[in-house]
């Protein structure tokens, strides 16, 4: 079975389907990538190259999909970064198409949008689309902190606000809602994972990773994906998610030079035992509401 996964993608570093493709395949999964731009770098060094490959092209490698009559083997759709508003018509069709073939496929979408200290860094009309017409569509939802206050409006200052937010998102249509970074207090981070039915919560220590890290919530909403293809147990999804992040985040800011100052880019291949045999483990904990 395969994921396709329709994101961004980068030369150099990793975003996008650069950090969301490996850790699929070496979690077991085939991926077939379809890229809706093709930059040098990712947009966080303020300066890159490259273009927006627009709708037309991705919904032409989807129907060559379909004409190849491989859809029936698509267990989920993973979307990211859009580039362009119209990308996102095209990955609305992609997942009609693929569910036309294989009606139990999962639709996965990371509302890329910006984050807490960068703001909006996508063009104006992307938040709406993603509210109007991929989010409703979607299964899981995968949004930052920053990307749940701008879709529901409410600014999430303690768990209470944070609780209402998904609440909204479950409203809007996913069954599952994975809060990928949620600040409460200092030197702490947490993620937050609901599926209606159970919310549960993990707090990990919060890296000195100064202005973060590119890539790390595409990677996130990857592994949580195959995690619950694999086990359909959100406990046990977000505990080996957060995991495997946690492993690659530390590894890859203790491989930094913080003398350069440079960005830090996550070294996933360098990593890739914590995809599969995380080094650490976190418990989740179980909220009531």
């Amino acid at each position: 079975m395969a994921v396709l996964s329709i994101q961004s993608h980068v030369v150099f570093g990793y975003a996008g389907n650069t950090a969301a493709v490996f850790p699929l395949q070496r979690l077991g999964r085939e991926v077939w990538a379809i890229n809706t731009v093709e930059f040098s770098n990712h947009t966080g060094y303020g300066a890159w190259r490259g273009k927006v490959l627009g709708a037309e092209l991705a919904a032409d490698l989807v129907i060559g999909l379909e004409e190849r009559d491989v859809l029936n083997r698509c267990e989920a759709v993973l979307s990211g970064y859009l580039g362009d508003a119209s990308v996102a018509m095209a990955i609305v069709d992609a997942v009609k198409r693929v569910r036309n073939q294989s009606p139990n496929a999962l639709y996965a979408c990371d509302p890329v949008m910006g984050d807490v200290g960068r703001g909006f860094y996508v063009k104006p009309d992307i938040p709406g689309i993603f509210n109007k017409e991929l989010i409703p569509l979607a299964d899981i939802i995968t949004p930052n902190q920053f990307e749940l206050d701008a879709i529901t409006g409410i600014t999430t200052r303690n768990i209470s606000d944070t609780l209402k937010a998904i609440n909204i998102l479950h409203e809007m249509g996913p069954s599952i809602v994975l809060v990928t970074s949620y600040k409460e207090k200092e030197g702490e981070l947490s993620m937050i994972a609901s599926d209606k039915k159970e919310i549960y919560k993990i707090t990990t220590p919060e890296l000195p990773l100064d202005k973060g890290v590119a890539g790390t919530g595409d990677m996130t909403a990857a592994v949580f994906l195959s995690r619950y293809l694999e086990t359909k147990d959100l406990k046990k999804t977000l505990e080996s998610c957060t995991a495997s992040v946690f492993g690659i985040l530390e590894a890859s800011f203790k491989a930094a030079n913080a003398k350069s100052g440079a960005l830090i880019e996550l070294k996933i291949i360098d990593t890739q035992k914590e995809l599969v045999s995380p080094s650490y483990s976190f418990m989740a904990e179980k909220i009531t509401t």
